[in-house]
């Protein structure tokens, strides 16, 4: 590094846009929400600053501690926030940065080329949103400080001692007034996303410390993305052993992209741009798509694996079986689409294109025996494609019939209207026969399921499309599936799973998420999937029927009940169909009284793990998920 280079980042190069009145008054505008989503993001902007400062080249340690009064407090070694007079406002530029919105070294192109953080918005929001905040700061020799009560400085920035090393210290406490749902960080989220950083930043380590219960952990990927690929198929039987690596730089864009291939029928492909996670894609995402199918088809031409009456192969076919992450880092990102996580940049898909097309072409020239087993991977998907196009086709034929197609299944609602209309997927005849009678025919449709439906983790599309209890779901539901899938056609805006509350219940349930997942993870994703919550007890008592969905609200419940008169009657159910439709009705369909668990995906690359390893091939990991997960089962009926 230069020593011009080194003096970019001073007091000039922090801009100020504007102030910070309005955060306290909107915290859901700056950080999405105040739920504990919106808590963690408070570490998150804190941790981003520590990241720009590593890209910069400046900053190799990280270090986050949750203390026990759910303060963090995270350490960098990086230059350190400048402390000297901001040329403009005439303050100390730590204060400005504390309590200036928008205030950053990130705003005028000198003092970082690239930052991550979605919002940036900064520290400042932090410091808004935090019942205290301290900062310390080491640079030129020196220990500053300066501390903050709800954005509010509490004295001016002073000298508090001498150092070797630089770095900046900031520890906070979010504040109740703010964060009325919950002020305590939940250790896996922050894990996750801290291992997230340590990938996509290759080199840099990143601690975790949790002083509530004393677990530590480190990440520190030299790797980078490769070793993220690595992780992502560590439960999977992989085609060739060492990812395929491609990293470049053009036009100031830097572009990392790792994939491996194995031997699932599922795509599992995660792009990211400054180190926020573009969950719908976007320019890097499609220019790194088109150049696979395109080098791919060039090479199986080339070879004769494909011959010359064959069509090409299809997206869909080169990527079956595919981990990727893909990771580009841009001056100046701009972000589409619903949740901002959608990448723009029209000149990144030719950059990440061209550069990925040479690698890709000559690790393929050069590994001939891993390159058949792709070619061959890809050749019998394209039959499977062919194969559930023929049976996509059938499903679309039926499901133009409607209720018809479903002859003694499907008791649809008498609405039309999507958005109030709700499908109950109930396990077995005898619990569809009380649904359907307990119901309100209006707005609620039952659709019973005859035994489990297939494992969709161990099959290819065209056997799913095999299956009569998945074609009834797709049929009923409207949406189509793969190609074909839309969910404006969506029949029914609530899809309720309903099942018994034992060991086959928690299955089916399983198999039904797997297949949502992986086929119609869009309908997950608009918030139209539920679980519904039958009660396991009935409580009678001198006429008087009380209902307890656990051990802890039985036992409430009869100690409320009292000693007087005759003993509590309590009754365990171990199914549905059990209940009368009258009780059915009462504790779990009424929308007045049911209990509902919808099901979000908070992160997709954990979600796949899991599906992975509970419903995967590999039988180990499964069997550590349910050792170390046991503790956590209150009963259990086998």
């Amino acid at each position: 590094m230069s020593e011009n280079q080194q003096h970019t980042y001073d007091e000039s190069q922090i801009q100020v846009l504007e102030g910070l009145e309005a955060v306290r008054k909107r915290p859901g505008m700056y950080i999405g929400s105040t739920s504990a989503k919106g808590l963690h993001h408070l570490v998150w902007e804190v941790v981003d600053n520590s990241i720009d400062e590593a890209l910069a080249g400046y900053c190799s340690h990280i270090q986050v501690i949750v203390h026990e009064d759910n303060s963090v407090t995270v350490v960098d070694n990086g230059r350190g926030i400048p402390v000297g007079i901001h040329p403009k406002l005439q303050k100390p530029t730590l204060e400005v940065v504390l309590t200036v919105l928008h205030a950053g070294g990130k705003f005028g192109g000198e003092g970082y080329k690239v930052s991550g953080g979605l919002h940036g918005v900064g520290v400042s929001v932090v410091n808004a949103l935090s019942e205290w905040v301290q900062v310390r700061v080491h640079r030129d020799g020196t220990v500053y400080e300066q501390e903050y009560r709800r954005g509010v400085p509490q004295f001016a920035v002073r000298e508090v001692g001498t150092t070797e090393k630089t770095g900046t210290t900031v520890t906070f406490r979010p504040d109740r007034e703010i964060f009325t749902e919950t002020v305590e960080y939940d250790f896996d989220t922050l894990q996750t996303r801290i291992r997230e950083l340590a990938f996509l930043n290759k080199g840099i380590h990143i601690s975790l410390l949790d002083e509530r219960t004393g677990t530590s952990k480190e990440y520190h990927y030299e790797g980078g993305i490769k070793s993220f690929v690595e992780y992502l198929n560590k439960n999977k039987e992989v085609v060739h052993e060492s990812p395929i690596y491609v990293e470049g730089e053009k036009e100031q864009i830097t572009v990392e992209i790792a994939i491996q291939y194995n031997d699932s029928y599922t795509e599992n492909i995660h792009s990211f741009a400054n180190n926020i996670n573009t969950h719908e894609g976007g320019t890097h995402e499609s220019g790194f798509k088109s150049a696979l199918t395109r080098i791919i088809n060039e090479y199986a031409r080339r070879l004769n694996f494909l011959k010359d009456n064959d069509s090409n192969l299809s997206g869909e076919d080169v990527r079956e079986g595919l981990t990727a992450v893909i990771s580009v880092k841009i001056p100046e990102p701009q972000f589409e689409g619903q949740t901002k996580t959608k990448l723009g940049n029209s000149e990144v898909r030719g950059i990440v294109e061209s550069l990925f097309s040479d690698k890709l072409q000559e690790f393929l020239i050069e590994n001939p025996s891993v390159s058949k087993r792709i070619m061959e991977k890809a050749l019998q998907a394209q039959r499977a494609r062919e194969a559930a196009r023929k049976a996509r086709e059938l499903t679309r034929r039926k499901s133009a019939l409607e209720v018809s197609s479903l002859p003694g299944k499907l008791a649809d609602c008498s609405s039309k209207d999507a958005t109030i209309s709700e499908l109950y997927i109930v396990e077995g005849d005898s619990a569809g026969g009380s649904a359907k009678q307990g119901r309100d025919r209006h707005f609620q449709a039952i659709l019973p399921l005859r035994g489990k439906i297939l494992n969709v983790e161990k099959a290819r599309l065209d056997r799913i499309l095999g299956n009569a209890e998945i074609r009834a779901i797709i049929t009923a539901l409207g949406t189509g599936i793969g190609e074909d899938f839309d969910l404006e056609k969506a029949r029914y805006h609530k899809v309720i799973i309903m099942t018994d509350a034992d060991v086959d219940g928690a299955h089916i349930r399983t198999l039904l998420l797997t297949f949502f997942y992986r086929y119609m993870r869009k309908i997950i994703d608009a918030g139209y999937i539920y679980i519904a919550q039958p009660p396991l007890y009935k409580i009678e008592k001198n006429k008087t029927i009380r209902y307890a969905y656990n051990e802890k609200q039985r036992d409430s419940i009869i100690a409320e009940m009292g000693d007087a008169g005759q003993k509590a009657n309590v009754q365990r159910y171990k199914g549905l169909g059990e209940m009368n439709p009258g009780q059915l009705w009462e504790t779990t369909m009424d929308p007045e009284s049911r209990t509902l668990l919808q099901v979000t995906i908070q992160d997709a690359i954990e979600a796949d793990m899991i599906f992975d390893t509970l419903m995967g091939d590999n039988v180990e990991p499964r069997r550590d998920f349910i050792q170390e997960h046991a503790r956590y089962v209150e009963n259990l009926d086998i």
